[in-house]
């Protein structure tokens, strides 16, 4: 172990969305734990790195964007905290660079960063296997390591020279704090139980919620009333638009309420789900909720999406994990109340089809590892340059 007098270790870390951040939060305190001495971090991230120590320049409230327009119209700033990361790269001269997801400008940086001459590390992989394969041998000159969390990445890689290392999927670490806490108390109003999950955005909000309700209400119809359902809002703005499209809806079931958050809870305790594609879906299969994946776009997304997506037959998650459907998906034309009211209806009746799901659903799970993936990411990191960090001096 070095002298604890050294001058901290320093690490630019940076996430850009609320997920990243808490992966990069967790990451910190594994790396603090098994580092030779103390770290000093900074980058940009949220209220889960700045609660770790890390040393914020901007926060994930000013730069979680999303889409094409968003972005257009956010261009100046972006650019202007790309060229201010790469002046903090310069003259802070950290000794290794941590980006976590948000690939479109932490790719970049860590480019910059590693043409530079610095130690650069991704956490997350780019989701290269869905979109645009040809750019893995860019990914993997711009990196020294890629630690990565669904299995099939590292193979990506092989005939690169990049280091890929399968950490474990950090979800199942939430997962199994979620089951071991207490059942957390739910407006349930009795009967089998149905997790909404409309999606996080305004947009899939409005687009998606309306079918929902609609299936929904011919469901209680089916059961003869004997179910209830729950929305889990992410933010107290999305629960007021939920809100407001439930009010405006023609028709709604009757025992329906909405919850602030406690989405892995929520379908922790709920019989059946109908989920919008994202990473709900795979919190729903490692919650052993029998689900139906759902989504609907615009024409002209869902119209890039087909011409950029290439090779892969599924579109949730888990179904991509498993490599087969574990998870039935209605898209687009498909997501109907009618269809999805007969899924859920299955999942709720039929016990073989039930037992058959959660049997599968806990195949799938054993795929993503058992827990600890910020450890062993950690232990990736300080094994890949033990030596080098251990030397480090100014």
């Amino acid at each position: 172990m070095a002298d604890s007098q050294q001058a901290p270790l320093r690490i630019l870390i940076c996430a850009g969305e609320v997920s990243g951040d808490m992966h990069a939060a967790a990451l910190m305190r594994a790396l603090r734990a098994r580092l030779p001495r103390p770290a000093a971090f900074r980058g940009f991230g949220g209220d889960a790195m700045k609660a770790e120590g890390a040393e914020l320049l901007y926060h994930t409230d000013r730069i979680a964007i999303m889409g094409i327009t968003p972005v257009l119209k956010n261009l100046p700033f972006l650019l202007g905290m790309m060229s201010r990361m790469k002046r903090e790269i310069r003259a802070w001269k950290p000794d290794l660079v941590l980006t976590v997801d948000y690939p479109g400008m932490n790719l970049r940086l860590a480019k910059f960063a590693h043409d530079s001459g610095f130690k650069t590390v991704h956490y997350i992989c780019p989701q290269v296997w869905a979109w645009h394969r040809g750019r893995i041998p860019k990914i993997a000159r711009m990196l020294d390591l890629l630690l990565c969390i669904f299995p099939f990445e590292p193979a990506l890689f092989q005939a690169t020279a990049l280091p890929a290392v399968f950490t474990g999927h950090p979800l199942v670490d939430r997962a199994a704090e979620t089951r071991d806490a207490p059942p957390a108390p739910l407006p349930w109003q009795g009967g089998r139980r149905v997790a909404l999950l409309p999606g996080s955005r305004s947009s899939e909000i409005t687009r998606i919620l309306p079918t929902l309700l609609e299936a929904a209400v011919r469901l209680e119809q089916r059961l003869g009333g004997d179910c209830s359902f729950l929305i889990p809002a992410p933010t107290a703005k999305m629960r007021a638009l939920g809100e407001r499209v439930v009010r405006s809806a023609a028709a709604k079931p009757r025992r329906l309420a909405f919850v602030d958050g406690q989405a892995r809870q929520v379908m922790l305790q709920a019989h059946a789900a109908a989920v919008a594609s994202g990473t709900a879906t795979l919190e729903a299969c490692l919650m052993r909720c029998p689900t139906v994946l759902v989504y609907t776009a615009s024409f002209v997304t869902f119209l890039v999406a087909k011409l950029l997506v290439k090779g892969v037959r599924h579109l949730g998650l888990a179904n991509i994990i498993a490599g087969r459907e574990v998870m039935p998906e209605l898209l687009q034309h498909d997501f109907t109340p009618e269809r999805l009211c007969d899924l859920l209806y299955r999942s709720l009746t039929d016990a073989d089809a039930r037992r058959q799901t959660l049997a599968d659903l806990d195949a799938t799970n054993a795929l993503l590892g058992d827990g600890n993936a910020s450890g062993r990411a950690a232990d990736a990191i300080v094994g890949r340059f033990a030596g080098w960090l251990d030397e480090t001096g100014r």
